[in-house]
Parts: C-alpha cells; structure tokens; sequence
C-alpha cells in the first residue's frame, strides 16, 4: 500500500530542481523523444487531454530568452492531476531512458513502482461494427522496460508482441475474449480480460418527419448554394525538401514551390514556404503553420520531395532522413490533418507531390484518434496509390510534372475539386508519364470552396491579431543601413528575402573620395549556423551565389551573398563588413571593418531549430556544400518574397510587400537538347551518395519535343550563365 500511495504521488509533487532537470533533457531530446512527443501520449489519456491551445501555449515558450516548452508542459500535466507513474510510463514508451534514470535516481521518489513491474493502462472492453478499427493498449512500468504479448481466448497473436494491439478492418472472426501478458526477465503479471464483441454495420439512419421534411425544400437548398463561401483568412506552408543527405538529390522542388507561391499570393494567401528541411525543422514548421489557423481559416499544405505510403497513411521525409527511413524519421501528413481538424478551419487543402510507393522498411502501424467527420478536406496526390511521383531531371529549371499543370489553372474561379479534375485530365494527355505517373483526388467537401473565395474577417479578434503577428514574425527583413568609413566611403547594405528561410545581401559603394582609386568592400565572418559558402559570397551576380529566380528583381552592380537555412540561427545575425581601398601611389592597401548586428531575419525569429543537437547546425553546412556538389555549382535555392522590381536602383529598401506580385515569370535555360529523365521522388533503399553522376533509378525518352513542352515557357536564361 505504501509503494502504490508513493507511485500515485502527483507530478506537481516533484521538487522544483528534478522538474527543471527533466525540462532540459525534454527540450534537447532526440526526435520521437521530446515534449511534443511525451504530450501527444499523455494527450490520449482522457484524464489528462491536452487542447492544441496548450500545445501553442508550450510551442509559444520558445520565443521567451529562458522560456523552455518541457517545463510549461510538466507543470500543466501536474495542475491536470498526472502522477509521476504515469510519467514514468509515458517516458518508457518513448523509451527516454535519461529521463528514466533521472527520476529513479532521485531521492524524493525513492521506492517508485517505476522499478517494479505495475500495468497502469488496463486495455478496454469494446463493441465494434464490421469493417471497424480495434485498438487495444495496455501500458506498464518496471525495470527493466516490460514486454508484452497479447491473447485471444487463450490463444497468443500473432502480431500482439507491441503495448498497442491494432487490426485495422475486423470482422466477426476477431471477436472474443483478450488480454495481454506482461513481463520482464524478473516478473510477469496479465491485464484485465476484456469482451470485443463485432457487429454488423448499421445499414440506415434515424430520422424524425421534422428531419425528412427539411430535404424537401429544393428552393431553400438552391439559394443555400448560390451564397458564395468565404474564408476568415488563408494560410499556406509549402516545403520543398531537395538537398537529401542520404537519398537522391531533386530539383524541381526550387521552381515548384517559387511557382505556387506567387500564385497563392495572388489569391491573398499568407504563405510560409522553406527549402530543405530537417526533421526536427519540419515539425516545428507545421507547429508554427497550425498556429496560423483558426475557425473558419482556409489550410493549404503544399509538399514537394520524396515521401512514401503506409497503410493508408502519407509520409514527407526531410532530407536528415536516415537510410532506410522509417515512420518515426517523418512527418505523417494524416496526423497533421487531425491537428487541423481541431482548429475547424474552412478548408483543408493538402497538395503532395511525392511517391506513395510502401516503404519495406517500415512495418509500423501509427495509432491515430479517429478524424473528424468533416465536409471540408481536399487531398491532391500527385500520383496514384502504390505509384511513383516524376519530376524533370536535366540541367536548367523546371517543374515537377504536378505542378507543370497545376499552376496553370490554380487561378480559375473553380471548386477546387473540379480544378484537381481538370489537372487530372490534362496530366493524362502527357504521355512522357502516362502509366506511370496520374492524378488521385481525395475528397470530402460538400459545399463550392475554391481557393478564390474572398477573404470576410470576423473583427480585430484577439485570434486575428495573434494570427497576423505571428505570420508577420516570420517574414520581417533588415532595413537598408548606410555605413560609414573614417576614410569617407560610404557603403550601401540591402536585404531581399527569396523563401521564408533563405535572404540575399546586396552591398554596393554608393560614396567614395576621388583621392580613393581602389575601392571594394565584402561581407563576411557569419555564424558557423547558417549555410554560407565563402567561395559564392560577394559575387557580382545573383546567379554565382545560386539565386537563378531572383535575379532581375534585385538591383545591378552590387555584390550578393546568399543566406540559406535561416532557420537554423540561434542567435542574432552579427557579421562584418571588411573595406579595401588604396591611394594613388601608394603599393599598400588600407583596411577598415565594422561590425553588423541585423537581429533574427524571416524565419529565424520562430526558432525552429528547436530540439537540435548541438553539432547538428555545423555538421548540415559541411554536408550541404561538400558533401553534395549541384551541377549548377551551387546549392539551389528559390524566390517569395524579394524587392519589388520598380523601386529605383539607388534606393533598395529591404521591404517585403505582401500584396504586390513582383514578377509574372521565372526564366529559365532553352531547353536542352539533350534526353529528358524522369527521376522518381521515391527511395529508401540502401543509397550511397554520389561523387560525380547520380545513382538515381530513372527511365529516358528520345521524344525532345514533349520535354520541351514540359518545360515553361515562361523560364528563360541564357545558356551561358551555367558555363
């Protein structure tokens, strides 16, 4: 009795030192082991149910110089009554052995049953129909960590070695009486037997006369359907993963995402749009993206890279996915539908350019709560179930194959499931993928919502605002800043942002003594954060520092360097702006240097970088500019937001304008004359990086002139930017 009243002692009991202790080995855990994971376990316990208001108002800690998300979630599952058996059995699921042993370890828990064998999840008995998903779970503590093994009237399963035993379509021969045998090398003990009874599907509904008598006013209906939906606001998060570290490299996410971009801008969305993402990047972007929504709110998710399908379930892989990658290396697109689905958002557009072939590493059954039964998801897959995804591999930009026809028509005035259907039937007169590579469109919407319906806000809500603010956090660029030297030189800095996380600086010498016959300044010294490459900084194009898409939107006779992987900056961005000049007569050069604090740029200021491990900022820059050469000479990146093309040259404020369309076209190389390959964005064999040539599966076509045809014709350069 005493060792059961010591494991019921409630989580807000423990001292204040032990929880700021298990707060910092939360906050820097290892993905699938830190607080957003422990919360999404003690989330499905009814007693201790989390709201995504206090998932967002943990997320939101991260913003405050001290503030850690792990403590605020601790001391919430405390003031909700968890028990630290409970914690102890969340963290053995995750398998967070640290944790584990720090609370074993400390005095003021001594004698938790965390050490001896206790089942404190007692699996439920339930009452299914035919064709209905039965999960079971049963959860214990002990040291060592439990094993289980489920039975069927006494008979043990198969498939029933996990804590959660699933059968995704039962039938009438899964009924019976269950129970689960739990043990260790010291101990065993078996949980409550329970009764699942199957049933047959209810066939019909039932109605009262007052009930059929409202399907009977066709008048009423018909107006209902001529008021036109509007949306409360609407929101975009598109991520184009490209430069994999163990997988293919891919190309077409640069221009797809650019594309799709100013096309949503153009329909008033607030788009967030990031190249190359980590795992740990990729979750906290979909947090930061989940707290833009609101009731009423249009969603668009937009993903373009490789990714897979398991069990009817949608996986986007990030490019630190190790090889082979499984469910708990990716983000599960279903999983983010249901988070979406709680903040009864308008309209949940889910567009994903990526294979859905099953992945044979992966065996895993994710458990998720049953979605809402909504009127308002779209899902456009860019190929069928089972298949692969294609994209254009060859030198110079293009699309992917989806996007090549979607982004001519996602304009129109059309339902969106009626625009997906005539992308689909474009697609399917291209006979470069046909047989291989065709439309699938996933619906429930009832109601005519298209991704042109007006914007009709509700008031200077506190959501609203909350919502603008947090938008505009990730999209705030440094002013143009004149610095001035003791020798009288003055040097012009200018800000241009392409993507969310990716941000030129032009600097020009805009003031300089005729005494002065040499002059030229650079920027340099950046934090070892960011991905800069010394090599294709100071450049006297955009292009040499691997901005292709912006170019003409930038001012002239500048010099640039690029800023990928903004995200990763965990402090202010501080670098120095070094001077040359010389004397007429004079054999030495003079040097002056000043130093540059801009504070957190665009996406910098969200920190997503969250969760890293400490090497991991130094390890990405070596691996994205050594490890990976791009037969352009640079890494690729593509354009949002960046100056508007009719400021005068000499002026070059670092501005971003949210409604104003910069530029109607990419350009792109003429196309090339050589074989067009279809690369497939599906792999998670046992791929080894390339040193000179891709070791891509791909398949050719000789037909020149349909890969002309793919290509936009709206992308032109010219060919001797890439000699």
């Amino acid at each position: 009795m005493a060792e059961a009243a010591r494991g019921a002692l409630p989580l807000r009991g423990l001292a204040p030192p032990l929880l700021r202790r298990l707060s910092e080995l939360l906050d820097r855990a290892a993905p699938g082991k830190g607080w957003r994971d422990l919360a999404q376990r003690a989330g499905s316990r009814g007693r201790v149910r989390l709201s995504p208001l206090d998932l967002e108002q943990c997320s939101l800690k991260v913003l405050e110089p001290e503030g850690s998300p792990s403590w605020s979630l601790l001391k919430l599952l405390g003031d909700r009554g968890c028990t630290v058996v409970e914690l102890v059995q969340f963290l053995q699921a995750l398998e967070h052995t640290e944790a584990l042993q720090c609370l074993s370890h400390s005095g003021s828990i001594t004698g938790l049953p965390g050490n001896k064998l206790h089942i404190c999840v007692q699996p439920q008995a339930q009452s299914l129909a035919v064709g209905d998903a039965l999960v079971l779970e049963c959860g214990a503590v002990g040291n060592p960590i439990p094993q289980y093994q489920w039975f069927r009237n006494g008979f043990p399963l198969a498939n029933g070695s996990e804590n959660v035993y699933m059968v995704t379509y039962v039938d009438v021969e899964h009924q019976g009486t269950y129970w689960c045998h739990v043990f260790n090398d010291q101990e065993d003990e078996d949980s409550n037997k329970i009764e699942v009874v199957i049933g047959r599907k209810a066939m019909a509904v039932e109605c009262s006369e007052e009930d059929l008598s409202d399907l009977q006013k066709p008048a009423e209906l018909q107006e209902q359907a001529d008021h036109r939906p509007v949306a409360t606001d609407k929101v975009a998060l598109l991520i184009g993963n490209m430069s994999y570290w163990n997988h293919p490299q891919l190309k077409a996410p640069m221009v797809d995402v650019y594309e799709l971009t100013n096309l949503l801008r153009q329909l008033d969305f607030k788009v967030v749009s990031l190249l190359d993402l980590t795992e740990p990047e990729m979750r906290n972007a979909v947090d930061e993206f989940l707290l833009l929504l609101d009731k009423g709110v249009y969603g668009l998710l937009y993903y373009a890279g490789h990714g897979y399908e398991n069990y009817g379930n949608s996986f986007m892989v990030p490019i630190d996915a190790p090889n082979p990658y499984r469910s708990a290396n990716c983000l599960c697109v279903q999983n983010i539908l249901k988070r979406m689905q709680e903040k009864e958002t308008g309209l949940n557009v889910f567009l994903l350019d990526m294979c859905r072939k099953r992945n044979e590493y992966d065996d895993t059954i994710l458990i998720l709560d049953a979605l809402k039964v909504t009127a308002n998801i779209v899902f456009g897959y860019a190929t069928c179930q089972g298949a692969e995804a294609f994209e254009i591999q060859q030198s110079g930009l293009a699309n992917g194959i989806f996007m090549k026809f979607l982004k001519d028509r996602l304009l129109e005035d059309k339902k969106i499931t009626v625009l997906l259907d005539e992308v689909a039937e474009d697609m399917g007169k291209c006979h470069l993928t046909k047989g291989k590579q065709a439309l699938e469109i996933r619906s429930s919407l009832s109601e005519k919502r298209a991704l042109t319906d007006p914007i009709q806000q509700t008031g200077s809500s506190a959501e609203t605002q909350a919502r603008n603010l947090q938008w505009a956090k990730a999209h705030e660029l440094p002013e143009s800043m004149y610095l001035e030297f003791k020798c009288g030189v003055q040097i012009q800095l200018g800000f241009a942002a392409e993507f969310s996380n990716v941000m030129i600086i032009y600097t020009r010498i805009v003031k300089q003594p005729p005494e002065i016959v040499v002059c030229r300044a650079y920027v340099t010294d950046f934090a070892l954060d960011l991905d800069v490459d010394p090599k294709e900084a100071n450049r006297g194009t955009p292009e040499e520092t691997g901005s292709y898409l912006v170019s003409k939107d930038l001012p002239k006779h500048c010099l640039y360097t690029r800023l990928s992987s903004l995200q990763k900056l965990r402090e202010h961005l501080i670098f120095a702006v070094c001077l040359h000049y010389e004397y007429p007569g004079t054999e030495y050069t003079m040097d002056e240097r000043k130093e540059v604090n801009v504070g957190k740029p665009l996406i910098a200021k969200l920190g997503l970088h969250h969760g890293f491990k400490t090497n991991n900022c130094l390890q990405t820059c070596c691996l994205t500019n050594n490890r990976f050469p791009n037969h352009m000479g640079s890494s690729p990146v593509a354009t949002e937001y960046f100056i508007p093309s009719h400021c005068p040259p000499n002026s070059c404020p670092g501005i971003y304008l949210p409604n104003h369309v910069c530029s109607d076209s990419i350009r792109q190389p003429e196309a090339c004359s050589c074989n067009g390959i279809l690369a497939s964005r599906h792999e998670v064999g046992n791929y080894q990086p390339p040193v000179e040539e891709s070791n891509v599966p791909v398949e050719t076509t000789d037909d020149t002139v349909e890969l002309e045809f793919l290509l936009s014709d709206k992308l032109r350069f010219s060919k001797q930017q890439y000699l």
